[in-house]
């Protein structure tokens, strides 16, 4: 049984003081029965959302699709996803719920699934960022995340650049 096939809640404390408010957190695989809050909390976030059905291609049919949850008890406030790419993680998405951003929840996420490729032998991990999310740029760069390029005209919606950022394991 893999970290993330279990539920697990981190043992790890807030430096900043919000671990009581963390402690609560638990993270597993993203399931089928996930898909309604997920795809709230997407509709949410993004300004071009992917739809219910891409997250249920992802998770019934695409072999190279990782995703967790975080959860408040029963409640799903926050995921992330990736694609495992021979040794690399690209990640597609991660959000957290709007009602509960700016509490750590983001990067408690982001460090359990950088735990959790390190155990699949993942080396790097790669994602694109909006130039104008800084919110997510300091949390990549807090990660170690290093901007190794820019994709210029990335986003369709507002043909936005978008930074290449990148991660060694």
């Amino acid at each position: 049984m893999s970290r993330m096939d279990r539920e697990r809640t981190p043992q790890t404390s807030d430096p900043t003081g919000g671990s009581q408010d963390l402690a609560n957190l638990t993270f597993r695989r993203m399931r089928p029965e996930d898909l309604d809050r997920v795809v709230e909390i997407e509709n949410s976030a993004f300004l071009t959302p992917w739809s219910r059905s891409s997250f249920e291609a992802e998770l019934r049919s695409n072999s190279k699709a990782h995703y967790m949850v975080a959860c408040e008890g029963e409640e799903v406030v926050a995921y992330i996803g990736a694609w495992f790419i021979f040794e690399e993680a690209h990640i597609t998405n991660i959000a957290v719920d709007s009602s509960r951003r700016g509490r750590g929840i983001g990067d408690r996420l982001l460090t359990e699934f950088v735990e959790y490729c390190r155990a699949r032998s993942i080396k790097r991990m790669t994602l694109e960022v909006r130039k104008s999310n800084e919110v997510a740029i300091r949390l990549y760069k807090k990660h170690d995340f290093k901007t190794l390029g820019v994709r210029k005209g990335y986003y369709t919606d507002t043909g936005e650049d978008a930074l290449l950022m990148w991660k060694v394991l």
